[in-house]
């Protein structure tokens, strides 16, 4: 497992470099080019993940996303996170925060590509550009992903969720999409090892608009919770290498 991991690790850095460096004449070009090359990137990451560590993922729930603009409000376990996002849906927003567009190369690819940058610190200003562009994007009939809790967590974990989230689904007026996932179990934060299995990913039934904000964060919550809790004991069960819980 260590001699995979070292041999994939090598391989998504000198991945994401080279593809960093190609795509940034391409920003000169419409975004749906850049989406397209996006695509390709996670493709080839999620390939060399299956073949060189073992690691492969199942995707459920498809038939829950509504057509027409939608949020994707998704549980955030591991850097496969963000990827897996470019292969089940079209022309994806990320809500982001603003350090990882100040990455040379990198980040002028994710502003290219539409992502919506925000400064954690910066109060209602940052909130108010935040809706702005949501709204904007969500016009154009774009669909758009949020990570809550605003950072990666631990499989069994739960961060607070940002008050955010509430916000976008009330001014947005559009359909919330809960999303699970247990890539935790095979893909830790700040991990050398990658563990082989299976992940899997559910995008769960979406919340209508109409909730008030209490009612909209408690199902939000709760939801995505109870889910996880359930992919995280069905992975452990059918994956001999998945991580145990934290008490062994």
């Amino acid at each position: 497992m260590a001699i995979r991991s070292f041999i994939y690790n090598v391989l998504f850095f000198a991945t994401c470099g080279f593809m960093a460096i190609v795509l940034v004449p391409l920003i000169i070009f419409p975004r749906s080019v850049i989406q397209k090359a996006i695509k390709l990137w996670t493709t080839m990451l999620l390939w060399q993940l299956r073949v060189v560590t073992g690691l492969k993922h199942n995707v459920v729930g498809i038939e829950n996303i509504p057509k027409g603009p939608v949020i994707f409000a998704s549980k955030h376990q591991s850097a496969w996170d963000t990827g897996i996002f470019h292969q089940c849906i079209d022309d994806p927003v990320f809500v982001l925060k603003q350090e990882l567009v100040m990455i040379p190369f990198f980040g002028w690819i994710l502003l290219r590509a539409g992502s919506i940058a925000i400064d954690r610190k910066g109060g209602a200003k940052s909130l108010k550009k935040m809706l702005n562009g949501v709204t904007s994007a969500l016009e154009q009939g774009r669909k758009i992903v949020i990570f809550p809790e605003g950072t990666r967590t631990a499989p069994g974990a739960t961060h607070p969720y940002n008050p955010g989230i509430a916000a976008i689904y009330r001014g947005a007026n559009v359909p919330v999409v809960p999303v699970a996932l247990n890539s935790g179990l095979f893909w830790q934060r700040r991990s050398f090892l990658k563990r082989p299995g299976v992940i899997t990913i559910e995008f769960l039934p979406p919340i209508e608009p109409g909730l008030d904000r209490k009612e909209f964060m408690t199902q939000l919550q709760s939801r995505i919770e109870s889910a996880c809790a359930r992919l995280n004991t069905q992975g452990r069960a059918q994956n001999p290498h998945a991580l145990p819980p934290a008490d062994g």
